[in-house]
């Protein structure tokens, strides 16, 4: 039980139960990373500029600017804060403010776990409700 109560406060922390009362998670809750060290969200897309905007257009218009992010990667686990819950939300602070599979890999084992000690309990999605969508058709591969 001392483990699950750890992974809990682990993804409370994650989600905004944090000294800087900020989700580390990009996109949930009203306060998350706005400055996320992210090509794809730091720079605006090609249907809202109108032109394509090449590596080196991209680090010089868009990389230092200090407006928020023109995207927002919903979904994206930053790096977090440093070992005093200290946090700059700066687009050149990598460390604090880059997603990487490495740093989200984690989430998958608290997120699982929690869910599967609370979907029972009217939270989360229960598989004993609602039954599996059958295939219509057969596939040729299957």
């Amino acid at each position: 039980m001392m483990v699950t109560m750890t992974r809990k406060h682990q993804a409370d922390y994650i989600l905004g139960n944090n000294p800087a009362d900020m989700s580390y998670l990009v996109g949930y809750e009203a306060k998350y990373p706005l400055h996320v060290h992210h090509r794809g969200t730091s720079i605006a897309s090609i249907f809202s500029l109108h032109s394509e905007v090449g590596c080196t257009q991209g680090f010089e218009l868009w990389y230092n600017r200090a407006e928020s992010n023109p995207n927002v990667i919903c979904g994206a686990f930053v790096g977090g804060p440093d070992k005093n819950d200290g946090f700059s939300d700066d687009r050149s602070n990598y460390e604090q403010t880059e997603p990487t599979l490495s740093a989200s890999a984690p989430l998958v084992d608290i997120f699982a776990k929690l869910q599967s000690l609370y979907c029972n309990i009217g939270e989360g999605y229960n598989h004993n409700e609602s039954p599996m969508p059958q295939q219509k058709t057969q596939s040729k591969y299957h």
